[in-house]
């Protein structure tokens, strides 16, 4: 396996599906709408391929509705306050994610979290979350004017560990984060373990390196 420790210096992970499995609390958040208004519940699995999407992945699950339904804004921002008021009552780290971290803490690696999740959650998780809180640095959707796909959150990131962008290594597991990553000029690593459907095409996001359970990542790095 190629290894490139003696270059990356630092660790970028995306959130959702990558670090953390937040899909069950993404998915009760949008039932909890259908059961008020009398329908039944759909449960996990017809949420969990949709979770890294958001509440448009979830609003589209839940009713069938687009961003541009004319009631989308008023079902969003009822599904964002079920889903702040209960972020971790079945949210967890991926199996591997804190071993994974530990190994990079005990390296001597730091490590931090760009996600296009917004401040408003993404903030309360990595204080409260015990495997979330050695974060170095914490980028959300809207620290930056610009979510991912563009590179803002990452040169942030990277700003705030006082790296230059090619010395951080960027994890995630949506096109999205491979796309940043590269503009960013980082080295990227596509997660094919967190939400992604079998129909993926992780092959043809461009991605440096590829990982399927988040402990091959230190391999990878030459530290396993």
């Amino acid at each position: 396996m190629i290894t490139m420790h003696h270059s990356v210096q630092a660790v970028l992970f995306d959130l959702d599906g990558t670090l953390i499995d937040s899909a069950p609390d993404l998915g009760a958040a949008a039932d909890l709408m259908r059961t008020r208004r009398n329908m039944p519940p759909l449960g996990l699995d017809a949420y969990r391929a949709m979770a890294g999407a958001g509440a448009r992945g979830m609003l589209g699950v839940a009713f069938g509705m687009a961003a541009d339904h004319r009631d989308y804004e008023a079902h969003k921002n009822e599904f964002l306050a079920n889903y702040e008021a209960a972020m971790t009552v079945h949210t967890r780290a991926f199996d591997g994610v804190q071993a994974l971290l530990a190994g990079l803490v005990a390296a001597n690696l730091p490590w931090g979290i760009v996600t296009n999740k917004a401040e408003r959650f993404t903030l309360p998780l990595a204080r409260t979350m015990a495997v979330l809180q050695g974060a170095s640095a914490v980028v959300a959707g809207d620290t930056t004017p610009h979510p991912k796909p563009h590179p803002a959150p990452l040169l942030e990131a990277a700003r705030r560990l006082q790296l230059p962008p090619a010395a951080c290594l960027y994890v995630g597991d949506d096109e999205r984060d491979i796309v940043a990553g590269k503009a960013a000029g980082m080295p990227t690593v596509a997660a094919r373990y967190g939400y992604l459907g079998s129909q993926a095409d992780t092959l043809g996001w461009g991605a440096d390196y590829f990982i399927d359970e988040p402990m091959q990542l230190l391999k990878l790095l030459d530290l396993a």
